[in-house]
């Protein structure tokens, strides 16, 4: 069978519902790791990246688009599920999508549902951290490759596992301090595919042509979702990618403080940079500095040159003209700026994204829009291209198709954008076309303790000075804005303890209700080699009741409930296997994956 054309003429009918399979498009779905807009479509003329380029040129560019979550596991939830990590509580690198919502339909899953063939390669849901992804969401199984990747022995101290290798392939969990770490960035002479991103570009085309073969036997329309892990750290690329870019003429961050007035939570030193060598923890000198930046976009290259094969592939096939393609960055990626690198933050360049869509009939080659963007966007909006119903859950479905601007760049489907980051609070922000708010409160506590940044990039695009004290009107048009939205998740909290309670504390009383109180949400500590999980809300006479805790980690069963001392938080403890790595905050971040039941 034939596929029809994707004209102006199928989509009024997808619009309605009316189609079957045979007659839906394709889907194309490309996901970039840590990919800022720093390509020459969004005017980056540093930016060796003529493929994407080409991709934009074809369809609608969003000048405005964001990440919900600038950290790689949370933000590919957001896209699948189209939910906020607000409304999941999937805050964490270690977070499970079936332990928290067990009947998730993801994006995939939805596609699946209405006759699609789905297929994931490289890197779709995080793998690694205790994570083992969503095979669930695919019809067949996931083909992988390699995140962290090495071909110079020198970067791994003569091939040893290196520690960000070991945290993205689920090895040595509890080890990873006495793991050597890896070089940040190499650049072997190497063909394309002897790094994962030739690979699986390789493999896509592989199940491209083998995709046409079945649309055109059966009418089955797929949904192909492509992952690349670069410009991830490492900066690993085959030297002819460096070679394209001057180092001298790179851009190098223009302010490198943190604003003035910022709240301290807000800001960011070191972290996951300071996982590969030669990156000390204190400052980075102005060579190493270079040398990153050419780095990033070297490997920006390299990635554009792997989606440059697939999409001539998709083209050669003839499949380009029934296929809807998005490109997606997962989220921002700090160069130095306010002295910051890579992730992790609620600021500009760690959350703006790049969003392309190529939707044949419907978008205008060329055209750009800024209507802001959100990550849980996509998902909707690939369902109404596709003549799909609107997915309903049963998460939350946070996102707004997109489709209205899409067929015309000047409409508008909201007026802001929303993201989140969990650190000792939670970072609530909003983001409209020239300000962001951002509120750090922890959930559940009162107003008067939150505290607030306020940015104006039409004055100040570095973002050099909070203004919250400085524009009361506009902080209250900002709050009523972020008010709209429910409450949100809680997280486990990373504060320290003055002193941890130990195993034979004081006991309390067992109560009426503990199993209904046993599931709200806690929060965990690590510390002196154990992990102690807060049960919010008990009151203290809660005595004789123990519970079994289940974690990456951990498993343990009859944990006695301990109280500290009056006025303190509920406890259960529990030991750590010996060498579990407590300093590293990621290894924290899995710890918090955990389920709890009161024991039999």
């Amino acid at each position: 069978m034939k596929p029809l054309p994707f004209t102006l003429t199928f989509f009024a009918l997808c619009s309605a519902a009316m189609v079957n399979a045979a007659q839906r498009p394709n889907v194309l779905l490309i996901l970039v790791d840590d990919l800022k807009p720093a390509l020459g479509c969004y005017g980056d003329k540093h930016a060796k990246t003529p493929h994407i380029d080409k991709l934009a040129a074809r369809g609608s560019r969003f000048e405005l688009a964001y990440c919900n979550q600038a950290v790689c596991a949370p933000s590919r939830f957001t896209l699948m599920l189209g939910s906020h990590s607000t409304s999941t509580g999937l805050y964490g690198l270690g977070s499970h999508l079936r332990k928290s919502i067990p009947d998730a339909v993801t994006m995939p899953q939805h596609f699946a549902r209405h006759g699609y063939r789905t297929e994931s390669l490289g890197k779709i849901f995080h793998i690694g951290h205790g994570n083992e992804g969503d095979p669930e969401s695919f019809s067949i199984p996931h083909f992988k490759d390699k995140v962290i990747e090495y071909l110079d022995p020198e970067s791994t101290d003569g091939g040893k596992l290196t520690r960000e290798e070991a945290l993205f392939t689920n090895q040595k969990l509890g080890q990873i301090r006495s793991l050597p770490r890896g070089a940040a960035f190499e650049s072997p002479v190497a063909k394309d595919a002897d790094y994962a991103d030739g690979r699986v570009a390789a493999e896509t085309i592989n199940r491209l042509r083998d995709a046409k073969k079945r649309r055109e036997e059966n009418g089955t329309p797929f949904f192909i979702a492509v992952g690349f892990v670069r410009p991830h750290l490492p900066f690993s690329a085959p030297k002819k990618y460096w070679d394209l870019h001057d180092p001298s003429t790179l851009p190098m961050p223009e302010y490198e403080n943190l604003p003035k007035n910022a709240p301290a939570v807000a800001g960011k030193r070191g972290g996951e940079i300071a996982a590969y060598k030669p990156v000390s923890a204190g400052n980075i000198g102005p060579g190493l500095k270079r040398k990153l930046i050419h780095g990033y976009y070297a490997s920006t290259s390299y990635v554009d040159a792997q989606i440059g094969t697939v999409i001539n592939e998709l083209d050669r096939l003839g499949l380009a003209r029934d296929t809807v393609i998005v490109l997606w960055g997962d989220h921002g990626f700090h160069l130095g700026d306010l002295g910051i690198w890579t992730k992790h933050t609620n600021y500009e360049q760690a959350n703006r994204i790049p969003i392309l869509i190529v939707a044949p009939g419907v978008t205008r080659a060329g055209s750009s829009t800024r209507q802001l963007a959100e990550s849980v966007d996509i998902f909707p909006t690939l369902a109404e291209l596709a003549g799909l119903p609107a997915p309903k859950g049963p998460q939350p479905i946070d996102g707004i198709s997109l489709v209205p601007t899409l067929k015309d760049p000047a409409a508008r489907v909201r007026d802001h954008a929303f993201h989140a980051y969990p650190r000792a609070k939670l970072g609530r922000a909003i983001r409209t076309e020239r300000y962001r708010l951002v509120q750090w409160q922890r959930p559940g506590e009162p107003e008067k303790n939150a505290q607030y940044e306020l940015y104006d990039y039409q004055d100040d695009p570095l973002e050099r000075e909070n203004l919250a004290a400085k524009k009361p009107r506009v902080m209250q048009d900002l709050k009523t804005i972020l008010a709209r939205y429910p409450t949100p998740f809680s997280k486990a909290k990373k504060r320290k303890q003055a002193k941890l309670p130990q195993p034979g504390s004081k006991k309390i009383q067992t109560i009426e209700g503990i199993a209904e109180r046993l599931k709200t949400g806690p929060s965990v500590h690590t510390g002196k080699g154990q992990v102690w999980i807060d049960l919010p809300d008990w009151p203290e006479h809660v005595v004789g009741k123990r519970v079994s805790v289940t974690g990456n980690f951990v498993e343990r069963k009859d944990l006695p409930v301990f109280i500290d001392k009056p006025g303190e938080p509920v406890r259960a403890g529990i030991a750590l296997p010996e060498g579990t790595d407590l300093e590293k905050a990621r290894t924290r971040q899995v710890l918090s994956n955990i389920t709890w039941k009161l024991a039999q």
